[in-house]
């Protein structure tokens, strides 16, 4: 199970016109601001990742509105793992899971899980705050990822099982930005 203390958010290029691009792109970015905040709630570390931003854009408007204050950390290698930046972040956190979000699915998502996996993290992929241009790569880079080891969880079972119990400021907050 996931827990709140052993736990952060990787964010993964949700940048520029391609992620207009992506399969269902309005469901995809509300699922991303749901996570973002419920992480942002529950004091999660959030590593914020760009693909060669100078080319594909910055993030998206309603994601780096919550991530005021914080910078995204620009890579060139698909995987996240391939930036020291990055590694170096993810261990300074003391995480040992990490909710893995962003697009495109089956190519950044997917070697960005693999090298976690690699590397001893418990990958937990939020499959419905991924997305790819067409649905069968989606498809594929989920099932894919799931064979590699990673668990498959959703916006709200995430934050739910991370809350453990339906009381507090904590849970107030999560129902309100779930509804």
């Amino acid at each position: 199970m996931l827990k709140m203390n052993d736990t952060a958010l990787i964010i993964v290029d949700v940048q520029g016109k391609l992620a207009t691009l992506m399969h269902e792109s309005d469901e995809l970015f509300d699922n991303l601001v749901k996570i973002t905040r419920g992480a942002w709630v529950l004091g999660l570390p959030i590593l914020w990742n760009e693909q060669l931003p100078d080319k594909l854009g910055p993030t998206i408007s309603q994601i780096k509105e919550i991530l005021k204050g914080m910078e995204p950390m620009a890579k060139k290698s698909f995987s996240c793992c391939g930036n020291d930046d990055f590694k170096n972040k993810l261990k300074a956190s003391n995480c040992h899971q990490v909710l893995l979000t962003g697009i495109e699915t089956h190519v950044c998502v997917y070697q960005t899980a693999l090298d976690l996996i690699n590397d001893g993290f418990e990958v937990y992929l939020v499959g419905d705050a991924v997305s790819s241009r067409k649905l069968e790569n989606k498809r594929i880079g989920i099932q894919a990822m799931k064979d590699a080891g990673a668990k498959i969880t959703s916006v709200e079972m995430a934050l739910f099982e991370m809350l453990e119990v339906a009381e507090g400021d904590k849970f107030k907050q999560i129902i309100k930005i779930v509804k």
